[in-house]
C-alpha cells in the first residue's frame, strides 16, 4: 500500500463524512438533492481541466498511483469533488456565499501542504489555487446556491448550459478514455488547423438549438430543464414550435457528431443510450409531468409538434405575437414586406406608429404570452421564429447571448439604429 495511504483516505472519506453529517443534520430540503447534484457536476467536470493547466503550468504534481484519473489519485479526485461540489450546499446551505467561499479555499490552502507525501507543490502552486477557485469553486458554489434559492434565473440556465458542455464533451469522453485507453484525443488534435476550426464550428452549430431551448425555458417559461427547477408555464416558442424534444434531440446528434471526430464507438454508444432513455423512461415521465401541470394546453401542443421530427412550418399555439414596424421608415417597412411575402405563423405586424408617441425607437416583439417584449436585433430574431424551420435556426443563433449585441453594434453603427417615429401618435 502506498505509503500515503492515509492522506488518501482522509480526501475521501473526510469529505463524505461530513457531507453525510450535514445532511442528516441540516435534514433533507426538497431542491437540495439538485443543487447538490449540479455542484458535483460542475467540479466533477472542470477539475480536470485545472489539473490539465497544472501540467503545462507546472503548479504541482501528484504521485504516480493507481487508480488515477485525469493525472490524478482517483481518491484524491473523487474527495475534492465531494468538497467542493456536495459540502457547501449540504453544510452551509443558508451562509453567505462568499463566507462559503473562503471557508473553502482555507481547507484547501490548508490541505494541500499537509499531503506533501502524495503532492508537490510548486513555487507558483498558488496561482494554479487561484485559477482553480475561479474556474472551479466559484462557478459550482454559485450553480448550486442559485438553485437551491431559485435566484438568478439567467444566470444558472448558463451555468447549466456549460455544465451539460463540460460533461458530455469533455468528462465522458474523459471516462471512456480512462476505462478504454486508446488514442484518446489524439484524432481531434492530429487534424489541420483550419478543419479542425471547422469540425468545432459545426459541432457548435448542432448543440445550438439545444443550447436556445434551455434559454427559452428561463426567458419564456421562468424555470430550467432540471426537476424542482422546471418552467412555471408551458414552453411553446422558440424551437419548441418546431419539435418537442429539442434538447435531448440536439443532445444526442452533438454526442454522434462528436464520437464521429473522436473516432470513439463508446461515445457513439452513449449517444445511442440517451436516445434510448429519452425515448422511453425520461418521455414516459416527462408527458406524465406535464399532462398533470399544463392540462389541455399540453396535449393540443403534443397533437400538433412531434417529439423527435422537426415541423417545417411552425406550431401557432394560442397566442399571437406582435411584432412593431413603423411603415414611415424606409428600411423597417423593407422588412414588413419580407416577412409578410413569407406569410409569418402565429405573428401580427403592426404599424409601430399605433403606439403613444416616444414609446418605441427600434422594431419591437410582444410575444402575446404576457413575457417581456424584446426590441432591434432581437425582435428581428424572434420574428424568424414565426417562417419556418431554417429561418428559426438563425433566429436562435442571432439571439444567442453575446450574438445579437454584437450584431446589435454593428447595426447601429451602420445608420439602422433607434429612429424617431415622425408619425407617433396616442
Amino acid at each position: 500500500m502506498s505509503k500515503g495511504w492515509w492522506t488518501y483516505l482522509g480526501a475521501l472519506y473526510l469529505p463524505l463524512m461530513v457531507a453525510l453529517l450535514a445532511r442528516v443534520v441540516n435534514g433533507r430540503r426538497p431542491r437540495q438533492s439538485v443543487a447538490c447534484l449540479l455542484g458535483l457536476l460542475w467540479v466533477a467536470s472542470a477539475l480536470p481541466l485545472v489539473q490539465y493547466a497544472s501540467v503545462w503550468g507546472g503548479w504541482w504534481s501528484f504521485a504516480k498511483e493507481e487508480p488515477s484519473f485525469c493525472g490524478m489519485p482517483l481518491a484524491l479526485y473523487i474527495g475534492w469533488v465531494l468538497l467542493w461540489g456536495a459540502v457547501p450546499v449540504v453544510a452551509f446551505p443558508t451562509m453567505k456565499l462568499r463566507w462559503v467561499m473562503v471557508i473553502m479555499i482555507c481547507i484547501d490552502l490548508a490541505g494541500m501542504p499537509l499531503a506533501y507525501n502524495v503532492v508537490s507543490l510548486s513555487g507558483r502552486w498558488l496561482v494554479g489555487e487561484a485559477i482553480a477557485v475561479l474556474v472551479v469553486l466559484l462557478p459550482a458554489l454559485a450553480i448550486s446556491r442559485w438553485t437551491l434559492e431559485q435566484t438568478h434565473l439567467r444566470g444558472r440556465a448558463m451555468l447549466q448550459i456549460a455544465t451539460a458542455g463540460l460533461v458530455f464533451l469533455f468528462l465522458i469522453p474523459e471516462l471512456i478514455f480512462a476505462l478504454r485507453p486508446g488514442v484518446g484525443w489524439e484524432p481531434l488534435i492530429a487534424m489541420p488547423g483550419w478543419m479542425r476550426q471547422i469540425c468545432l464550428q459545426l459541432v457548435f452549430l448542432l448543440a445550438a438549438p439545444g443550447i436556445s431551448a434551455v434559454l427559452e425555458f428561463a426567458e419564456r417559461g421562468e424555470g430550467t430543464p432540471i426537476p424542482y427547477d422546471a418552467p412555471k408555464r408551458l414552453v411553446t416558442s422558440g424551437i419548441y414550435r418546431y419539435v418537442a424534444n429539442p434538447m435531448q434531440l440536439f443532445c444526442a446528434v452533438t454526442m454522434l457528431a462528436w464520437a464521429a471526430l473522436l473516432r470513439s464507438w463508446w461515445m457513439a454508444l452513449g449517444a445511442a443510450v440517451s436516445l434510448v432513455y429519452s425515448a422511453g423512461i425520461a418521455e414516459w415521465d416527462e408527458a406524465q409531468d406535464l399532462r398533470r401541470r399544463f392540462g389541455e394546453s399540453w396535449v393540443e401542443y403534443r397533437a400538433e409538434v412531434r417529439n423527435w421530427l422537426p415541423r417545417w412550418r411552425p406550431y401557432a399555439g394560442a397566442s399571437q405575437a406582435r411584432l412593431y414596424l413603423a411603415g414611415s421608415c424606409a428600411p423597417c417597412s423593407e422588412i414588413w414586406r419580407w416577412l409578410a411575402e413569407r406569410r409569418p405563423v402565429g405573428m401580427q405586424i403592426v404599424a409601430a406608429e399605433t403606439l403613444p408617441a416616444g414609446s418605441i425607437r427600434r422594431m419591437r416583439y410582444e410575444p402575446g404570452d404576457g413575457s417581456v417584449a424584446v426590441d432591434g436585433v432581437r425582435a428581428f430574431a424572434r420574428a424568424l421564429e414565426h417562417l419556418h424551420l431554417g429561418w428559426a435556426l438563425a433566429g436562435m443563433l442571432l439571439r444567442l447571448p453575446g450574438v445579437w449585441q454584437v450584431v446589435q453594434v454593428v447595426m447601429d453603427a451602420s445608420g439602422f439604429g433607434p429612429r424617431t417615429i415622425v408619425l407617433a401618435r396616442n
